[in-house]
């Protein structure tokens, strides 16, 4: 997913300060035995690992119910399937990295929408989400994938601990 900034006003940039509020709004709506993180990216690219890492992160701090982890990632190629083990009620939570402008680099950006996977390396995947966080991992150029493939793992680890802790915080979970 590529974020540009003056393109969307359904999207909230945010930095992680920004994320408790987000994800506290989420918790007085829907218990998070009822909400399901759904935590897209792969293991096999350090700018994609965001997903993957936050899942792990979640699953340590007690979320009962959360998809794409570090042992199982949620990814291109088996999003649609991981779906399908999602329980229709359930909220879903989508989670994942993108590339954006270079003033948006280690934000994130929030909604109450969907999100739409891979849109930044070309892919069509289905919008996923009843609320979504893309966290920008690097700049967008001319070659994204390359750029996933390149991004600091420092910043990627950063930002999905920051995400986690949030939630955490947000839904009322110790660290």
């Amino acid at each position: 997913m590529a974020i540009r900034e003056h393109g969307s006003v359904k999207r909230t940039k945010m930095d992680a300060a920004g994320l408790i509020p987000f994800f506290r709004t989420i918790a007085d709506l829907h218990p998070a035995e009822g909400v399901m993180f759904l935590c897209i990216g792969t293991d096999r690219s350090t700018g994609d690992a965001l997903g993957p890492l936050t899942g792990s992160r979640l699953l340590e701090l007690g979320f009962p119910h959360v998809i794409g982890t570090l042992p199982s990632p949620c990814d291109a190629d088996n999003l649609t399937a991981r779906m399908t083990e999602i329980p229709t009620e359930h909220i879903i939570i989508a989670i994942d990295a993108c590339l954006g402008p270079p003033a948006a680099l280690g934000y994130f950006f929030a909604s109450g929408e969907p999100l739409q996977p891979a849109r930044s390396i070309g892919l069509c995947l289905p919008a996923v989400g009843h609320y979504s966080l893309a966290a920008v991992v690097d700049v967008n150029g001319p070659k994204p994938y390359r750029t996933l493939q390149t991004t600091p793992l420092h910043r990627v680890m950063v930002m999905a601990g920051e995400i986690a802790a949030a939630a955490a915080a947000g839904f009322g979970r110790g660290l």
